[in-house]
Protein backbone atom coordinates (compact mmCIF):
# COMPACT_ATOMS: atom_id res chain seq x y z
CA UNK A 1 0.00 0.00 0.00
CA UNK A 2 3.01 2.32 0.13
CA UNK A 3 2.32 3.49 -3.42
CA UNK A 4 -1.09 4.91 -2.43
CA UNK A 5 -0.73 8.62 -1.81
CA UNK A 6 -2.97 11.66 -1.36
CA UNK A 7 -4.36 13.14 -4.58
CA UNK A 8 -6.32 16.26 -5.45
CA UNK A 9 -9.50 14.18 -5.30
CA UNK A 10 -9.04 13.06 -1.68
CA UNK A 11 -6.91 15.81 -0.21
CA UNK A 12 -9.03 18.93 -0.57
CA UNK A 13 -8.22 21.43 2.22
CA UNK A 14 -10.77 21.49 5.03
CA UNK A 15 -12.54 24.84 5.44
CA UNK A 16 -15.92 25.83 6.94
CA UNK A 17 -16.47 28.22 4.02
CA UNK A 18 -17.90 25.35 1.96
CA UNK A 19 -20.89 25.08 4.30
CA UNK A 20 -22.60 28.16 2.81
CA UNK A 21 -22.92 26.90 -0.76
CA UNK A 22 -24.26 23.54 0.40
CA UNK A 23 -26.93 25.11 2.60
CA UNK A 24 -28.00 27.56 -0.12
CA UNK A 25 -28.64 24.50 -2.31
CA UNK A 26 -30.64 22.61 0.35
CA UNK A 27 -32.53 25.52 1.93
CA UNK A 28 -32.52 28.32 -0.68
CA UNK A 29 -35.75 29.95 0.53
CA UNK A 30 -35.33 29.36 4.26
CA UNK A 31 -34.62 32.51 6.33
CA UNK A 32 -30.91 32.77 7.03
CA UNK A 33 -30.81 36.11 8.86
CA UNK A 34 -33.48 38.10 10.64
CA UNK A 35 -32.68 41.55 11.99
CA UNK A 36 -35.57 43.83 12.95
CA UNK A 37 -37.60 44.02 9.71
CA UNK A 38 -34.78 42.71 7.49
CA UNK A 39 -34.98 39.09 6.36
CA UNK A 40 -32.55 37.27 4.06
CA UNK A 41 -32.78 33.72 2.74
CA UNK A 42 -29.85 31.33 2.43
CA UNK A 43 -29.82 31.81 -1.34
CA UNK A 44 -29.59 35.57 -0.86
CA UNK A 45 -26.89 35.29 1.82
CA UNK A 46 -24.77 33.07 -0.43
CA UNK A 47 -25.00 35.54 -3.31
CA UNK A 48 -24.40 38.56 -1.07
CA UNK A 49 -21.25 37.02 0.43
CA UNK A 50 -19.84 36.21 -3.02
CA UNK A 51 -20.74 39.65 -4.30
CA UNK A 52 -19.10 41.33 -1.33
CA UNK A 53 -15.98 39.16 -1.71
CA UNK A 54 -15.75 40.24 -5.35
CA UNK A 55 -16.02 43.90 -4.34
CA UNK A 56 -13.37 43.51 -1.61
CA UNK A 57 -11.00 41.95 -4.15
CA UNK A 58 -11.55 44.94 -6.47
CA UNK A 59 -10.06 47.14 -3.72
CA UNK A 60 -6.75 45.31 -4.06
CA UNK A 61 -7.19 42.91 -1.14
CA UNK A 62 -5.26 39.70 -1.77
CA UNK A 63 -4.49 36.35 -0.16
CA UNK A 64 -2.87 36.79 3.26
CA UNK A 65 -3.94 40.43 3.76
CA UNK A 66 -5.73 41.27 7.02
CA UNK A 67 -9.25 42.73 6.84
CA UNK A 68 -10.68 44.03 10.13
CA UNK A 69 -14.29 44.37 11.24
CA UNK A 70 -15.64 46.44 14.12
CA UNK A 71 -19.36 45.73 14.41
CA UNK A 72 -21.99 44.23 16.72
CA UNK A 73 -24.21 41.26 15.88
CA UNK A 74 -25.80 42.63 12.71
CA UNK A 75 -26.24 41.00 9.27
CA UNK A 76 -23.07 42.58 7.87
CA UNK A 77 -21.00 41.07 10.69
CA UNK A 78 -22.38 37.63 9.84
CA UNK A 79 -21.80 38.00 6.10
CA UNK A 80 -18.20 39.12 6.57
CA UNK A 81 -17.37 35.78 8.23
CA UNK A 82 -17.68 34.30 4.75
CA UNK A 83 -16.99 37.26 2.45
CA UNK A 84 -13.57 38.19 3.85
CA UNK A 85 -12.01 34.69 3.79
CA UNK A 86 -13.68 34.13 0.36
CA UNK A 87 -11.05 36.59 -0.92
CA UNK A 88 -8.16 34.65 0.62
CA UNK A 89 -7.75 37.41 3.21
CA UNK A 90 -7.58 36.89 6.99
CA UNK A 91 -10.62 37.99 9.01
CA UNK A 92 -9.84 40.09 12.08
CA UNK A 93 -12.86 40.86 14.28
CA UNK A 94 -12.21 43.64 16.79
CA UNK A 95 -14.11 43.99 20.04
CA UNK A 96 -16.43 47.01 19.87
CA UNK A 97 -15.91 47.68 23.59
CA UNK A 98 -12.18 48.41 23.31
CA UNK A 99 -10.88 51.95 23.57
CA UNK A 100 -9.26 53.89 20.73
CA UNK A 101 -5.72 53.26 21.96
CA UNK A 102 -6.04 49.48 21.95
CA UNK A 103 -7.85 49.48 18.59
CA UNK A 104 -5.07 51.63 17.16
CA UNK A 105 -2.45 49.21 18.47
CA UNK A 106 -4.31 46.23 16.98
CA UNK A 107 -4.67 47.81 13.54
CA UNK A 108 -1.00 48.75 13.54
CA UNK A 109 0.14 45.36 14.79
CA UNK A 110 -1.78 43.32 12.21
CA UNK A 111 -1.18 45.83 9.37
CA UNK A 112 -4.85 45.78 8.45
CA UNK A 113 -5.52 46.83 4.85
CA UNK A 114 -9.27 47.37 5.11
CA UNK A 115 -11.64 48.02 8.02
CA UNK A 116 -15.42 47.59 8.01
CA UNK A 117 -16.82 49.97 10.61
CA UNK A 118 -20.31 49.94 12.11
CA UNK A 119 -21.92 53.38 12.30
CA UNK A 120 -21.88 53.28 16.12
CA UNK A 121 -18.09 52.75 16.11
CA UNK A 122 -17.34 55.40 13.48
CA UNK A 123 -15.93 58.07 15.78
CA UNK A 124 -14.06 55.47 17.84
CA UNK A 125 -12.24 54.14 14.77
CA UNK A 126 -11.44 57.61 13.45
CA UNK A 127 -9.96 58.43 16.85
CA UNK A 128 -7.92 55.20 16.74
CA UNK A 129 -6.53 56.07 13.32
CA UNK A 130 -5.64 59.57 14.51
CA UNK A 131 -3.19 57.87 16.91
CA UNK A 132 -1.24 56.30 14.03
CA UNK A 133 2.32 57.59 13.51
CA UNK A 134 2.27 60.47 11.02
CA UNK A 135 3.92 58.56 8.16
CA UNK A 136 2.07 55.29 8.80
CA UNK A 137 -0.20 54.13 5.97
CA UNK A 138 -3.81 53.90 7.14
CA UNK A 139 -6.26 51.18 6.10
CA UNK A 140 -9.21 51.83 3.81
CA UNK A 141 -12.52 52.32 5.63
CA UNK A 142 -15.99 51.03 4.75
CA UNK A 143 -18.98 52.36 6.72
CA UNK A 144 -21.73 49.94 7.73
CA UNK A 145 -24.90 52.00 8.02
CA UNK A 146 -27.95 50.96 10.00
CA UNK A 147 -31.08 53.00 9.40
CA UNK A 148 -32.80 51.76 12.54
CA UNK A 149 -29.87 52.67 14.75
CA UNK A 150 -29.22 56.01 13.02
CA UNK A 151 -32.85 57.08 13.38
CA UNK A 152 -32.98 56.05 17.03
CA UNK A 153 -29.64 57.60 17.96
CA UNK A 154 -30.06 60.66 15.70
CA UNK A 155 -26.64 60.03 14.15
CA UNK A 156 -25.50 62.81 11.83
CA UNK A 157 -24.05 62.20 8.36
CA UNK A 158 -20.86 64.11 9.16
CA UNK A 159 -17.41 62.52 9.49
CA UNK A 160 -17.99 60.16 6.55
CA UNK A 161 -15.38 61.71 4.27
CA UNK A 162 -12.76 59.27 5.59
CA UNK A 163 -14.79 56.31 4.27
CA UNK A 164 -14.36 55.23 0.66
CA UNK A 165 -17.81 53.62 0.50
CA UNK A 166 -20.73 52.30 2.46
CA UNK A 167 -21.22 48.57 2.95
CA UNK A 168 -24.22 48.22 0.64
CA UNK A 169 -22.73 50.46 -2.07
CA UNK A 170 -19.54 48.40 -2.05
CA UNK A 171 -21.53 45.17 -2.29
CA UNK A 172 -23.54 46.51 -5.22
CA UNK A 173 -20.30 46.89 -7.20
CA UNK A 174 -19.42 43.19 -6.85
CA UNK A 175 -20.12 40.08 -8.91
CA UNK A 176 -22.56 37.55 -7.33
CA UNK A 177 -20.95 34.79 -9.47
CA UNK A 178 -17.47 35.45 -8.06
CA UNK A 179 -15.20 32.41 -7.89
CA UNK A 180 -14.01 32.56 -4.32
CA UNK A 181 -10.38 31.95 -3.40
CA UNK A 182 -9.97 28.42 -2.05
CA UNK A 183 -7.12 27.92 0.44
CA UNK A 184 -3.95 26.39 -0.98
CA UNK A 185 -3.64 24.42 2.24
CA UNK A 186 -5.98 23.83 5.15
CA UNK A 187 -3.15 25.21 7.29
CA UNK A 188 -3.46 28.62 5.58
CA UNK A 189 -4.37 31.32 8.13
CA UNK A 190 -8.04 32.28 8.05
CA UNK A 191 -8.67 34.16 11.31
CA UNK A 192 -6.85 36.61 13.55
CA UNK A 193 -8.39 37.16 16.98
CA UNK A 194 -6.89 39.28 19.72
CA UNK A 195 -7.05 38.19 23.34
CA UNK A 196 -9.44 40.10 25.60
CA UNK A 197 -7.09 42.96 26.39
CA UNK A 198 -6.99 42.67 30.18
CA UNK A 199 -3.35 43.68 29.85
CA UNK A 200 -1.91 46.53 27.82
CA UNK A 201 -0.77 44.20 25.04
CA UNK A 202 -3.42 41.77 23.79
CA UNK A 203 -1.96 39.00 21.64
CA UNK A 204 -2.97 38.23 18.07
CA UNK A 205 -4.10 34.60 17.83
CA UNK A 206 -3.89 33.06 14.34
CA UNK A 207 -6.17 30.19 13.33
CA UNK A 208 -6.18 28.09 10.17
CA UNK A 209 -9.02 26.94 7.91
CA UNK A 210 -8.48 23.47 9.31
CA UNK A 211 -8.83 24.59 12.93
CA UNK A 212 -12.00 26.57 12.15
CA UNK A 213 -13.51 23.56 10.36
CA UNK A 214 -12.74 21.16 13.21
CA UNK A 215 -14.00 23.37 16.02
CA UNK A 216 -17.21 24.13 14.10
CA UNK A 217 -18.10 20.50 13.43
CA UNK A 218 -16.96 19.55 16.93
CA UNK A 219 -19.28 22.03 18.60
CA UNK A 220 -22.29 21.06 16.49
CA UNK A 221 -21.81 17.41 17.40
CA UNK A 222 -21.15 17.99 21.09
CA UNK A 223 -24.12 20.34 21.54
CA UNK A 224 -26.29 18.03 19.39
CA UNK A 225 -27.46 20.94 17.24
CA UNK A 226 -30.29 19.76 14.92
CA UNK A 227 -30.95 20.91 11.39
CA UNK A 228 -32.64 24.29 11.02
CA UNK A 229 -32.41 25.60 14.60
CA UNK A 230 -33.45 29.16 15.45
CA UNK A 231 -30.30 30.72 16.87
CA UNK A 232 -30.32 34.00 18.80
CA UNK A 233 -27.05 35.94 18.72
CA UNK A 234 -26.55 36.89 22.38
CA UNK A 235 -22.85 35.99 22.17
CA UNK A 236 -20.78 38.66 20.36
CA UNK A 237 -19.47 37.41 17.02
CA UNK A 238 -16.28 39.33 17.73
CA UNK A 239 -15.67 37.00 20.67
CA UNK A 240 -13.66 34.09 19.18
CA UNK A 241 -15.86 34.33 16.06
CA UNK A 242 -18.96 33.59 18.10
CA UNK A 243 -17.50 30.22 19.17
CA UNK A 244 -17.63 29.13 15.48
CA UNK A 245 -21.41 29.47 15.12
CA UNK A 246 -21.39 31.81 12.07
CA UNK A 247 -20.25 28.77 10.11
CA UNK A 248 -22.05 26.26 12.33
CA UNK A 249 -25.52 27.73 11.80
CA UNK A 250 -24.81 27.81 8.06
CA UNK A 251 -23.83 24.15 8.18
CA UNK A 252 -27.21 23.11 9.63
CA UNK A 253 -29.34 25.62 7.70
CA UNK A 254 -30.53 27.45 10.78
CA UNK A 255 -31.89 30.96 11.15
CA UNK A 256 -29.68 33.66 12.69
CA UNK A 257 -31.63 36.14 14.83
CA UNK A 258 -29.37 39.17 15.05
CA UNK A 259 -29.59 41.74 17.82
CA UNK A 260 -27.41 44.83 18.06
CA UNK A 261 -27.12 44.98 21.83
CA UNK A 262 -27.78 42.55 24.65
CA UNK A 263 -30.78 43.51 26.73
CA UNK A 264 -32.55 40.91 28.85
CA UNK A 265 -36.02 42.27 28.10
CA UNK A 266 -35.34 42.29 24.34
CA UNK A 267 -33.85 38.80 24.51
CA UNK A 268 -36.94 37.34 26.19
CA UNK A 269 -39.11 39.15 23.63
CA UNK A 270 -37.14 37.73 20.69
CA UNK A 271 -37.24 34.23 22.20
CA UNK A 272 -41.03 34.37 22.26
CA UNK A 273 -41.43 36.09 18.87
CA UNK A 274 -39.13 33.84 16.84
CA UNK A 275 -39.47 30.60 18.85
CA UNK A 276 -35.73 30.58 19.53
CA UNK A 277 -34.24 27.15 20.15
CA UNK A 278 -30.54 27.89 20.77
CA UNK A 279 -28.32 30.69 22.10
CA UNK A 280 -24.91 31.15 23.71
CA UNK A 281 -23.47 33.39 26.37
CA UNK A 282 -20.95 33.75 29.17
CA UNK A 283 -22.13 33.13 32.75
CA UNK A 284 -22.65 36.89 33.14
CA UNK A 285 -25.39 36.61 30.49
CA UNK A 286 -27.10 33.85 32.46
CA UNK A 287 -26.91 36.03 35.55
CA UNK A 288 -28.47 38.99 33.71
CA UNK A 289 -31.29 36.82 32.37
CA UNK A 290 -32.14 35.32 35.76
CA UNK A 291 -32.08 38.73 37.46
CA UNK A 292 -34.27 40.40 34.82
CA UNK A 293 -37.77 41.53 35.86
CA UNK A 294 -38.99 39.89 32.61
CA UNK A 295 -37.65 36.45 33.57
CA UNK A 296 -40.96 34.62 33.29
CA UNK A 297 -40.74 30.84 32.74
CA UNK A 298 -40.27 29.90 29.09
CA UNK A 299 -43.09 28.27 27.17
CA UNK A 300 -40.66 26.07 25.24
CA UNK A 301 -37.18 24.84 26.12
CA UNK A 302 -34.29 27.00 24.92
CA UNK A 303 -30.84 25.40 24.79
CA UNK A 304 -28.13 27.74 26.02
CA UNK A 305 -24.42 27.02 25.82
CA UNK A 306 -22.26 28.84 28.36
CA UNK A 307 -18.50 29.22 28.67
CA UNK A 308 -15.88 31.90 29.25
CA UNK A 309 -15.63 31.54 33.03
CA UNK A 310 -16.56 28.82 35.53
CA UNK A 311 -20.31 29.32 36.07
CA UNK A 312 -21.50 29.26 39.69
CA UNK A 313 -23.79 26.32 40.40
CA UNK A 314 -26.38 28.70 41.88
CA UNK A 315 -26.59 30.65 38.60
CA UNK A 316 -26.95 27.42 36.60
CA UNK A 317 -29.75 26.29 38.91
CA UNK A 318 -31.66 29.58 38.55
CA UNK A 319 -31.26 29.56 34.75
CA UNK A 320 -32.60 26.04 34.33
CA UNK A 321 -35.49 26.83 36.68
CA UNK A 322 -36.71 29.29 34.01
CA UNK A 323 -36.85 26.57 31.36
CA UNK A 324 -33.40 26.88 29.77
CA UNK A 325 -31.38 23.72 29.26
CA UNK A 326 -27.80 24.74 29.99
CA UNK A 327 -24.76 23.09 28.45
CA UNK A 328 -21.35 24.05 29.73
CA UNK A 329 -18.08 24.14 27.84
CA UNK A 330 -14.55 25.49 28.01
CA UNK A 331 -12.25 27.04 25.46
CA UNK A 332 -9.91 29.95 24.86
CA UNK A 333 -9.21 32.44 22.11
CA UNK A 334 -6.23 30.17 21.40
CA UNK A 335 -8.55 27.21 20.69
CA UNK A 336 -11.00 29.11 18.48
CA UNK A 337 -14.01 27.89 20.41
CA UNK A 338 -15.06 25.19 22.84
CA UNK A 339 -12.78 22.18 23.11
CA UNK A 340 -14.01 20.75 26.43
CA UNK A 341 -17.69 20.16 27.24
CA UNK A 342 -19.54 18.85 30.27
CA UNK A 343 -21.12 15.96 28.39
CA UNK A 344 -24.23 15.04 30.33
CA UNK A 345 -24.99 11.54 31.58
CA UNK A 346 -28.60 10.36 31.83
CA UNK A 347 -28.06 8.92 35.30
CA UNK A 348 -27.33 12.42 36.60
CA UNK A 349 -30.96 13.40 35.89
CA UNK A 350 -31.96 11.34 38.93
CA UNK A 351 -29.90 13.51 41.28
CA UNK A 352 -31.26 16.49 43.26
CA UNK A 353 -31.23 19.83 41.43
CA UNK A 354 -28.37 21.27 43.49
CA UNK A 355 -26.18 18.24 42.76
CA UNK A 356 -27.02 18.40 39.03
CA UNK A 357 -25.99 22.05 38.99
CA UNK A 358 -22.73 21.23 40.76
CA UNK A 359 -21.87 18.55 38.21
CA UNK A 360 -22.83 20.83 35.32
CA UNK A 361 -20.52 23.56 36.61
CA UNK A 362 -17.54 21.33 35.78
CA UNK A 363 -15.93 21.94 32.39
CA UNK A 364 -16.02 18.27 31.35
CA UNK A 365 -14.20 16.14 28.80
CA UNK A 366 -12.43 16.87 25.51
CA UNK A 367 -14.44 17.21 22.32
CA UNK A 368 -13.87 14.81 19.44
CA UNK A 369 -11.44 17.11 17.64
CA UNK A 370 -9.08 17.34 20.59
CA UNK A 371 -6.46 14.61 20.93
CA UNK A 372 -5.94 14.99 24.67
CA UNK A 373 -6.64 17.32 27.59
CA UNK A 374 -4.81 16.90 30.89
CA UNK A 375 -3.93 18.62 34.16
CA UNK A 376 -0.22 18.56 34.96
CA UNK A 377 2.11 19.50 37.79
CA UNK A 378 5.28 21.64 37.65
CA UNK A 379 7.32 18.85 36.07
CA UNK A 380 4.74 18.03 33.43
CA UNK A 381 3.40 14.94 35.21
CA UNK A 382 -0.35 14.24 35.32
CA UNK A 383 -1.88 15.15 38.67
CA UNK A 384 -3.96 12.71 40.70
CA UNK A 385 -7.53 12.26 39.53
CA UNK A 386 -8.94 13.11 42.91
CA UNK A 387 -10.80 16.35 42.21
CA UNK A 388 -8.51 18.18 44.64
CA UNK A 389 -4.92 18.23 43.35
CA UNK A 390 -4.34 21.47 41.43
CA UNK A 391 -2.32 21.68 38.22
CA UNK A 392 -2.17 23.55 34.91
CA UNK A 393 -4.57 22.60 32.11
CA UNK A 394 -2.76 21.48 28.95
CA UNK A 395 -4.10 20.23 25.64
CA UNK A 396 -3.28 19.16 22.12
CA UNK A 397 -5.54 18.84 19.09
CA UNK A 398 -6.66 20.21 15.75
CA UNK A 399 -8.39 23.30 17.18
CA UNK A 400 -5.29 24.80 18.81
CA UNK A 401 -4.01 27.99 17.20
CA UNK A 402 -1.10 28.23 14.77
CA UNK A 403 0.52 30.72 17.14
CA UNK A 404 0.70 34.39 18.10
CA UNK A 405 1.21 36.93 15.32
CA UNK A 406 4.72 38.44 15.39
CA UNK A 407 5.39 36.92 18.81
CA UNK A 408 7.67 33.91 18.51
CA UNK A 409 8.65 34.14 22.18
CA UNK A 410 5.03 34.10 23.37
CA UNK A 411 4.26 31.20 21.05
CA UNK A 412 7.27 29.27 22.30
CA UNK A 413 6.34 29.84 25.94
CA UNK A 414 2.88 28.30 25.61
CA UNK A 415 3.91 25.38 23.36
CA UNK A 416 6.03 23.05 25.48
CA UNK A 417 6.76 19.32 25.27
CA UNK A 418 4.08 18.81 22.64
CA UNK A 419 1.39 20.54 24.70
CA UNK A 420 -0.40 23.87 24.64
CA UNK A 421 -0.20 25.31 28.17
CA UNK A 422 -3.38 27.28 28.86
CA UNK A 423 -2.42 29.15 32.04
CA UNK A 424 -5.61 27.87 33.68
CA UNK A 425 -5.50 25.94 36.94
CA UNK A 426 -7.78 22.96 37.38
CA UNK A 427 -8.35 19.53 38.84
CA UNK A 428 -9.16 16.22 37.21
CA UNK A 429 -11.96 14.22 38.82
CA UNK A 430 -11.93 10.48 39.23
CA UNK A 431 -14.43 10.10 36.36
CA UNK A 432 -12.09 11.95 33.96
CA UNK A 433 -14.02 15.25 34.01
CA UNK A 434 -11.99 18.47 34.14
CA UNK A 435 -12.89 21.31 36.49
CA UNK A 436 -11.29 24.73 36.18
CA UNK A 437 -10.43 26.23 39.54
CA UNK A 438 -8.69 29.46 38.56
CA UNK A 439 -6.27 31.27 36.36
CA UNK A 440 -2.76 30.53 37.62
CA UNK A 441 -2.35 34.13 38.76
CA UNK A 442 -5.63 34.03 40.71
CA UNK A 443 -4.83 31.13 43.04
CA UNK A 444 -4.66 32.36 46.64
CA UNK A 445 -1.98 30.87 48.91
CA UNK A 446 -3.15 31.22 52.49
CA UNK A 447 -1.20 29.68 55.33
CA UNK A 448 0.56 27.42 52.85
CA UNK A 449 -2.75 26.16 51.42
CA UNK A 450 -3.67 26.76 47.77
CA UNK A 451 -7.29 27.84 47.55
CA UNK A 452 -9.49 28.54 44.55
CA UNK A 453 -11.08 31.95 44.25
CA UNK A 454 -13.67 30.38 41.95
CA UNK A 455 -14.89 28.06 44.72
CA UNK A 456 -15.39 31.00 47.07
CA UNK A 457 -17.17 32.95 44.34
CA UNK A 458 -19.50 30.03 43.67
CA UNK A 459 -20.62 30.09 47.30
CA UNK A 460 -21.07 33.86 47.25
CA UNK A 461 -23.34 33.60 44.20
CA UNK A 462 -25.60 31.37 46.28
CA UNK A 463 -26.43 34.24 48.63
CA UNK A 464 -29.88 35.57 47.71
CA UNK A 465 -28.77 39.21 47.75
CA UNK A 466 -25.59 38.83 45.66
CA UNK A 467 -25.62 39.89 42.02
CA UNK A 468 -21.92 39.48 41.17
CA UNK A 469 -18.89 38.34 43.13
CA UNK A 470 -15.15 38.19 42.61
CA UNK A 471 -12.45 37.05 45.01
CA UNK A 472 -8.76 38.00 44.96
CA UNK A 473 -5.85 37.70 47.35
CA UNK A 474 -5.16 40.37 49.95
CA UNK A 475 -1.87 40.44 51.80
CA UNK A 476 -2.18 39.21 55.36
CA UNK A 477 0.54 39.58 58.01
CA UNK A 478 -0.43 36.31 59.68
CA UNK A 479 -1.50 34.01 56.80
CA UNK A 480 0.49 35.56 53.95
CA UNK A 481 -2.66 35.96 51.84
CA UNK A 482 -6.36 35.71 52.60
CA UNK A 483 -9.44 35.94 50.35
CA UNK A 484 -10.82 39.41 49.69
CA UNK A 485 -14.36 39.36 48.26
CA UNK A 486 -15.77 42.11 46.04
CA UNK A 487 -19.55 41.96 45.84
CA UNK A 488 -22.31 43.82 44.00
CA UNK A 489 -25.86 43.41 45.26
CA UNK A 490 -29.09 42.90 43.34
CA UNK A 491 -31.14 45.98 42.56
CA UNK A 492 -34.35 46.72 44.42
CA UNK A 493 -33.43 45.02 47.69
CA UNK A 494 -35.38 46.13 50.73
CA UNK A 495 -33.27 47.68 53.45
CA UNK A 496 -33.76 44.70 55.75
CA UNK A 497 -32.45 42.37 53.01
CA UNK A 498 -29.19 44.25 52.42
CA UNK A 499 -26.45 42.16 54.04
CA UNK A 500 -23.56 43.55 56.06
CA UNK A 501 -19.95 42.48 55.67
CA UNK A 502 -20.29 40.33 58.79
CA UNK A 503 -23.39 38.58 57.41
CA UNK A 504 -21.59 37.76 54.14
CA UNK A 505 -18.67 36.32 56.09
CA UNK A 506 -20.98 34.25 58.27
CA UNK A 507 -22.79 32.94 55.19
CA UNK A 508 -19.46 31.82 53.72
CA UNK A 509 -18.41 30.27 57.02
CA UNK A 510 -21.48 28.03 56.91
CA UNK A 511 -20.68 26.85 53.38
CA UNK A 512 -16.87 26.74 53.16
CA UNK A 513 -13.87 25.41 55.03
CA UNK A 514 -12.84 28.18 57.39
CA UNK A 515 -9.51 28.89 55.70
CA UNK A 516 -11.41 29.73 52.49
CA UNK A 517 -13.75 32.26 54.10
CA UNK A 518 -13.09 35.88 53.01
CA UNK A 519 -11.59 38.02 55.73
CA UNK A 520 -12.45 41.16 53.76
CA UNK A 521 -15.71 41.99 51.97
CA UNK A 522 -15.97 45.07 49.76
CA UNK A 523 -19.36 46.16 48.40
CA UNK A 524 -19.38 47.88 44.99
CA UNK A 525 -22.23 49.15 42.81
CA UNK A 526 -20.73 47.31 39.84
CA UNK A 527 -17.64 45.17 39.37
CA UNK A 528 -15.14 46.26 36.69
CA UNK A 529 -15.25 44.15 33.53
CA UNK A 530 -13.12 43.50 30.49
CA UNK A 531 -14.33 44.30 27.00
CA UNK A 532 -15.70 40.75 26.75
CA UNK A 533 -17.70 40.98 29.98
CA UNK A 534 -15.26 39.16 32.25
CA UNK A 535 -14.62 40.65 35.68
CA UNK A 536 -11.28 42.48 35.75
CA UNK A 537 -9.53 40.80 38.62
CA UNK A 538 -6.30 42.69 37.98
CA UNK A 539 -8.19 45.90 38.86
CA UNK A 540 -9.55 44.32 42.03
CA UNK A 541 -6.12 42.96 42.96
CA UNK A 542 -4.77 46.50 42.80
CA UNK A 543 -7.57 47.77 45.05
CA UNK A 544 -6.81 44.99 47.54
CA UNK A 545 -3.12 45.86 47.39
CA UNK A 546 -3.86 49.53 48.03
CA UNK A 547 -5.77 48.53 51.18
CA UNK A 548 -2.50 47.29 52.62
CA UNK A 549 -2.01 44.03 54.52
CA UNK A 550 -4.36 42.81 57.17
CA UNK A 551 -2.51 43.36 60.42
CA UNK A 552 -1.23 40.49 62.50
CA UNK A 553 -3.05 41.84 65.53
CA UNK A 554 -6.31 41.00 63.81
CA UNK A 555 -5.19 37.44 64.47
CA UNK A 556 -6.25 34.16 63.00
CA UNK A 557 -9.83 32.95 63.09
CA UNK A 558 -10.88 31.65 66.48
CA UNK A 559 -11.88 28.35 64.90
CA UNK A 560 -9.40 25.97 63.33
CA UNK A 561 -8.63 26.31 59.64
CA UNK A 562 -10.29 23.16 58.36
Amino acid sequence: MDQLKPTQANNSPLTPLTFLERTSTIYPNTPSIIYNDTVFTWSQTHKRCLQLASAITSLGIRRGNVVSVIAPNIPAMYELHFAVPFTGAILNNINTRLDARIISNILLHCESKLVFVDIAARDLVLQALSLFPSKQHKPLLILIKDQTFETYENVSSSSTVDFISTYEDLMASGDPNFNWVYPNSEWDPMLLNYTSGTTSSPKGVVHSHRGAFIVTVDTLIEWTVPKQPIYLWTLPMFHANGWSFPWGIAAVGGTNICVRKFDAEIVFSLIRKHHVTHMCGAPVVLNMLTNSPDNKPLQKTVHILTAGAPPPAAVLHRTEALGFTVSHGYGLTETGGLVVCCTWKKKWNLLPATERARLKSRQGVRTLGMTKVDVVGPSGESVKRDGATLGEVVMRGGCVMLGYLKDSEGTKNCFKKGWFYTGDVGVMHEDGYLEIKDRSKDVIISGGENLSSVEVESVLYGHPAVNEAAVVAREDEFWGETPCAFVSLKEGLKERDIPTEKEIVEYCRKNLPHYMVPKTVVFKDELPKTSTGKIQKFVLRQIAKDMGPLRKDVGPPTKSRM
